[in-house]
C-alpha cells in the first residue's frame, strides 16, 4: 500500500482542479499506515486522550485494534459511538458543550480529516483563518493590519451556534460536489448521525458537528467556505476599477477642506 504522505500529496495536487471528483477515497481507511499515523497526532495533543463513552483510551492501542477497526470498515460493520457530552466556560460567563468521542472513533475521525484537509485545504479564501494549518486569530490581525490601514471602522458578525446548525443534508451536498466516493460519504453520515450522550441518556442529532469531534472543524470550514466564495463574488459587483470611490459625503467634506487648506496657503504666501 502507499504511504499516508504519498497519498495525502496526490490528494491536494488535485484539490485546486474544481471540476476533479475524488474517487475511491473510502479504501485508505484499509491501510494500517494511515491509523499509524493519526494515532501519533493524536498522542501529540493532550486534549485527545481522553476517554469517550466506552471508557476506553489509548492505552492498549496496537496493530491489532488497528486491524479489528480494518475489518469493520471492509464489511462496513463500523458505527461510531455517540460522543460523551461535557460542558466548559465560555468568556461571556455561558457554558460551551462538547461532544468527546471514543479513542477508536477519534482514531478513524483524524484519517478522514487528514483526507478532508488535503482535499479543501488548497481551496479555502484565503481570508479565511478559523481552524487552519498556521493560521490563528493572529494572522487575521495581520492580514487586518497590513491591508486596512487607516480603516476606522469594522463591523463584527458572529453566527449564532455555528457548530451546532450546520445542516446535514447541505454538509453532505456540498461534499458531494467534490466526492464521489458514497461509501466515503456514508461514513461522514455515521459520525454526524451518532449522537451524544448526557445524564446517561442518549439523544439524536439532527444537525450541527459536536464541537470536541476531530473532524467538526474542517466540517465547518467546508461548510462556511460557500458563504466566503458567496460574499467574495458579491463584493466583485461594487469593486470597479483600481481605487476604491469615495463616499459621497466624505468627498464634500474632503472639497471643504481642501478648499481651506488652499485660502489658508495663499494667506500665508502674502
Amino acid at each position: 500500500m502507499r504511504s499516508p504522505e504519498n497519498v495525502l500529496e496526490s490528494l491536494k495536487s488535485k484539490a485546486c482542479n474544481q471540476s476533479y471528483k475524488y474517487e475511491r477515497l473510502y479504501r485508505n481507511l484499509y491501510n494500517p499506515q494511515f491509523y499509524l499515523l493519526a494515532y501519533q497526532r493524536i498522542q501529540a495533543k493532550p486534549g485527545n486522550m481522553t476517554a469517550g463513552t466506552d471508557g476506553k483510551t489509548i492505552d492498549g492501542m496496537g496493530m491489532a485494534r488497528i486491524n479489528a477497526l480494518i475489518e469493520k470498515m471492509r464489511d462496513f460493520s463500523y458505527q461510531p459511538n455517540p460522543a460523551r457530552r461535557t460542558y466548559i466556560p465560555k468568556s461571556n460567563g455561558k457554558m460551551r458543550p462538547l461532544g468527546i468521542p471514543s479513542f477508536d472513533d477519534k482514531l478513524i475521525q483524524e484519517v478522514v480529516r487528514l483526507i478532508l484537509e488535503s482535499i479543501y485545504e488548497p481551496t479555502f479564501s484565503d481570508h479565511s483563518h478559523g481552524f487552519r494549518i498556521n493560521r490563528s486569530c493572529h494572522t487575521a490581525l495581520k492580514y487586518v493590519q497590513k491591508y486596512f490601514t487607516g480603516t476606522k471602522w469594522f463591523v463584527e458578525g458572529d453566527i449564532k451556534g455555528c457548530f451546532d446548525n450546520v445542516d446535514h443534508h447541505v454538509l453532505i451536498a456540498i461534499l458531494r460536489k467534490r466526492i464521489a466516493d458514497e461509501h466515503f460519504i456514508g461514513l461522514l453520515w455515521k459520525f454526524l448521525k451518532a449522537g451524544y450522550m448526557e445524564d446517561w441518556n442518549y439523544h439524536n442529532t439532527y444537525s450541527g458537528t459536536p464541537q470536541g469531534s476531530i473532524i467538526s472543524p474542517i466540517l465547518a470550514n467546508i461548510y462556511m467556505n460557500e458563504l466566503d466564495s458567496y460574499m467574495a463574488e458579491y463584493a466583485e459587483k461594487f469593486n470597479c476599477g483600481n481605487r476604491r470611490k469615495i463616499n459621497p459625503a466624505f468627498k464634500k467634506k474632503l472639497d471643504v477642506c481642501r478648499g481651506k487648506e488652499q485660502r489658508l496657503k495663499r494667506n500665508l504666501s502674502k
